[in-house]
């Protein structure tokens, strides 16, 4: 096996509980806290993760297909975009 192959598939195993956090996150936060960061509301943010993560998942090719790097980057976005936002909106007192 490659250099390349080896990371990717280091890669793709690290991205599974990613996207399976980024899953169970989105779906215990409150669904105004979405709409309140100007962000897609929450049953599509967790229809994304989710899709996300049974990408990761489910990958039969493995490390070698390229669909699972659209669920990585799926699960990424929302790590990097969306939660940090919904972290502040929450920490406010109203």
């Amino acid at each position: 096996m490659a250099l390349y192959q080896w990371i990717l598939t280091v890669i793709w195993l690290a991205g599974i509980p990613v996207g399976v956090f980024a899953f169970v996150h989105a779906a215990l936060q409150r669904a105004d806290a979405f709409t309140a960061v100007d962000k897609l509301n929450k049953l599509a943010w967790v229809g994304i993760t989710g899709a996300a993560a049974l990408l990761l998942i489910v990958s039969y090719q493995g490390p070698y297909g390229i669909i699972w790097i659209a669920g990585l980057v799926a699960a990424l976005v929302y790590i990097v975009d969306v939660r940090p936002r919904l972290k502040e909106i929450q920490r406010r007192s109203w």
